[in-house]
């Protein structure tokens, strides 16, 4: 992954779908998309930051949640990756299911007005979001860094290029139009530059074109496949809720083997619908009933990570108490009621009731001692 001061650049995407991805590739992928989304939160909480105070708040407001809607989408999808990778306990099937989740249909049609895009689609379009908000608030990176800047562009510009000639024969010719123009600006960008000039004004501007037009091509693109085949599409829709249902069904089995009582939640299997039907009219019924298997698998996935998380919280409060008796006189009650409550995260299924007990019956202790305040 590149960055360019405090903005991510999205990681190239390895493989494509239906082959079984390397492991090498995966684990490279899975470390850069993390990286890229911890990087796209910190900036997008600066941008709505910038956003909020600046006089155009209410014309950045649509693009500010269009780009946090984008990152969660990739945060979800990134959660699910790690779920079947299992920290690298994959096989072939599990591999090709990360390809699956990788370039099929991201759950991100609300955000992008019912666009089917897959991640690295989702990624760039972010990318692009975000340097134009970036270049409307001023927050570009300051002309110490114009040479890296400029180099960005350049590949921004190259990224276009490859998406002008994926453009159909109707449209190509005013798209590789507008990429000379753009072409010529960062020549000209980069010369000035080189001959000493102050292009600090300059940069801005064409960073916000150059994303635009980058970020234009993309959802063109994505319209175009919303315009195919109906059938295509949900077969392919069809691969991509399958390998998200693979992975959840491995996170509820992981939820019920580590906590109790764990939800029973059901995760739809999307086979059950059959196969894709061949008349249009079926299809269009048939892509209403994946969607409703979406939304399901959504928040069987929510559900299930909750109760992990639940977990996770009562072992970090409890912890973080210890740390107060500690630091204010500990006693053999607080002891025991320590000792009882570790117990029992030691044991799997952890017991979530409780555990629950144990740890407000030791706050309740400590704070009846004048360890919290």
């Amino acid at each position: 992954m590149i960055t360019t001061g405090s903005t991510a650049v999205a990681p190239e995407a390895p493989g494509r779908m239906g082959v079984a991805l390397s492991a090498e590739e995966a684990l490279r992928y899975l470390d850069a998309l993390g990286r890229w989304r911890d990087q796209r939160k910190l900036e997008l909480d600066e941008l709505d930051a910038a956003a909020l105070q600046s006089p155009d708040s209410q014309d950045l407001t649509d693009d500010v949640m269009l780009s946090m809607a984008l990152w969660k989408a990739v945060a979800d999808r990134h959660d699910l990756l790690l779920a079947t990778w299992d920290s690298g306990r994959v096989g072939a099937a599990e591999r090709e299911r990360m390809a699956a989740l990788i370039w099929g249909r991201l759950d991100a049609t609300a955000a992008t007005g019912g666009l089917a895009v897959s991640l690295p689609e989702a990624c760039k379009l972010s990318d692009s979001l975000a340097a134009t908000l970036r270049a409307r608030l001023a927050l570009s990176p300051g002309d110490a860094d114009i040479a890296a800047r400029a180099k960005q562009l350049r590949a921004t510009v190259e990224r276009i290029r490859d998406l002008v000639d994926r453009e159909p024969a109707g449209t190509r010719v005013e798209a590789a139009d507008d990429l000379d123009k753009l072409d010529r600006r960062v020549t000209d960008l980069v010369d000035r530059a080189k001959r000493g000039a102050d292009v600090g004004g300059l940069v801005g501007p064409v960073e916000a074109d150059a994303a635009r037009t980058e970020r234009d091509l993309i959802v063109a693109s994505a319209r175009r496949r919303e315009d195919a085949a109906d059938a295509a599409k949900a077969r392919s829709l069809q691969a991509e809720l399958k390998a998200r249902g693979d992975a959840i069904r491995d996170l509820a089995a992981r939820c019920v083997a580590r906590v109790k009582p764990a939800p029973r939640l059901a995760v739809p299997d999307v086979t059950a619908l059959g196969p894709v039907p061949t008349a249009a009219a079926d299809v269009d019924a048939y892509l209403a009933r994946l969607d409703t298997v979406s939304r399901a698998l959504t928040q069987a996935q929510t559900t299930y990570a909750a109760a992990l998380q639940r977990r996770d919280e009562l072992a970090g409060r409890l912890d973080a108490y210890r740390a107060k008796a500690r630091a204010t006189g500990d006693n053999e009650d607080l002891t025991l009621l320590y000792d009882r409550a570790r117990a029992v995260l030691a044991a799997e299924p952890v017991d979530l009731v409780r555990l629950t007990a144990l740890v407000a019956a030791y706050q309740a202790y400590l704070a009846s001692q004048g360890g919290i305040q």
